[in-house]
């Protein structure tokens, strides 16, 4: 059963930095959010767990504005952005990183520019600063300046999940939303990614949302966590506690995670 805002008042949390209410979305009469609730504090991940085609993606294009809503609120900093214009919207988005599904980098720029360019297209700052502020955010992920001049098919698949981790925090977000950071990498690396997630959102004080299968992951970037079914949320609470939830679809989703495990170690 979700906790929800009455959890929040309980532990009297501060005004989250972002707020969602009811939110709803369907496609071609398929529901895929059907009445969403969630608040992110500033300074928390939430881990938002769910099986495929449970709508986690859907929630985080809503938030970032790639995707309206049919109904519902967001706010962020408790400010309504679902009525804004898209002008409206792209000023407060300023302040949301995105590490997209599958990184997403554009293939024929340079990582600096990949990591660089929303700084570039806003006009904040010029081609010197921005590259010089690109490297310095690779640095942070682990990667070397002489990365920055190439592009990203000269990359391996966890050092394209680090510069797309750069994009997302370059320019201290204040808010930060994680597509399945680590899909797709082997242990070694998704361990290697899971502690710059937890180091990076800890010198931003963001508030994160980080979408992932991967339940070992989550215990270690997550300070709370949720699950989504069927379009709407069945349980969140602290990451601590969700292995004790008795929601039996979350259980369930945690025995086929354990399924899958041992198969993935030995591929």
């Amino acid at each position: 059963m979700t906790k929800g805002l009455g959890d929040a008042i309980v532990r009297g949390m501060a005004e989250p930095k972002i707020r969602i209410r009811g939110l709803t979305k369907s496609f071609g009469g398929r529901t895929v959010l059907a009445g969403i609730d969630l608040d992110i504090e500033a300074g928390t991940n939430v881990v938002l767990f769910g099986p495929s085609a449970s709508g986690k993606t859907v929630l985080a294009k809503c938030i970032v504005g790639l995707i309206k809503p049919d109904s519902g609120s967001i706010q962020i900093d408790g400010v309504e952005i679902t009525t804004m214009s898209a002008g409206e919207r792209e000023a407060v988005l300023h302040k949301v990183g995105v590490l997209f599904q599958n990184g997403a980098l554009f293939d024929s720029l340079k990582v600096w520019n990949n990591i660089a360019f929303g700084l570039l297209s806003r006009r904040e700052m010029d081609e010197k600063q921005a590259r010089e502020l690109a490297v310095k955010t690779l640095a942070s992920v682990g990667l070397t300046p002489d990365t920055a001049d190439l592009l990203p098919s000269e990359l391996s698949g966890g050092m394209q999940k680090r510069v797309a981790l750069a994009r997302a925090i370059v320019g201290t977000p204040e808010i930060v939303i994680l597509d399945s950071p680590t899909d797709g990498l082997d242990p070694i690396v998704t361990t290697h990614i899971d502690a710059l997630i937890v180091r990076a959102l800890k010198q931003l004080n963001a508030a994160a949302l980080t979408i992932t299968q991967d339940i070992d992951s989550g215990r270690k970037i997550a300070d709370r966590a949720a699950f989504l079914f069927e379009g709407r949320i069945r349980w969140q609470g602290p990451m601590a506690e969700i292995e004790r939830a008795a929601d039996p679809e979350l259980k369930r989703f945690f025995n086929r995670a354990a399924d899958v495990t041992p198969l993935m170690l030995q591929a």
